[in-house]
């Protein structure tokens, strides 16, 4: 008797441990920032006329950097994320503060873009043909001799 009572009471600890895994836990899921976190505060002090020491002040050194013509945009990413235990990450928000400046270095316009306003773009897959053969490592080795 004592047999079958250990044996149902395994049974039952395995079951509870199969249902629990199956439960929606947020325990499971953490929730992160990457990139730069941009604060509301620092979003006000930038001004137009502000120079480019002034926006390094407030906001620090941008993640990125484009030129167009004799006009600068710095750029400050910030994407919140949720991440599984697994190690699967889904973007849940995605900010992007953009500084642009004019050729004296001085801010005539700040912009800040959300995940929706920006747009997916397909990576090409194909390859250009080339002339020639591929060798493989053996192949040069074989081929020298």
């Amino acid at each position: 008797m004592p047999l079958r009572i250990a044996k149902a009471s395994v049974a039952a600890a395995v079951l509870a441990v199969a249902l629990a895994g199956c439960t929606s836990s947020t325990s499971l899921v953490s929730k992160r920032t990457q990139g730069y976190e941009i604060p509301a505060s620092a979003l006000q002090q930038i001004r137009p006329g502000q120079s480019e020491q002034t926006v390094t002040l407030v906001l620090g050194s941008p993640q990125s950097t484009n030129t167009f013509g004799d006009r600068t945009a710095w750029y400050y990413i910030e994407t919140k994320v949720n991440q599984t235990a697994f190690g699967m990450t889904m973007v849940q928000e995605r900010t992007v503060l953009a500084v642009y400046f004019d050729r004296n270095k001085k801010v005539i316009e700040r912009a800040t873009y959300a995940l929706q306003d920006g747009k997916a773009v397909n990576i090409e897959t194909r390859r250009t043909p080339s002339f020639g053969e591929d060798a493989t490592f053996i192949d040069a080795i074989l081929s020298s001799f």
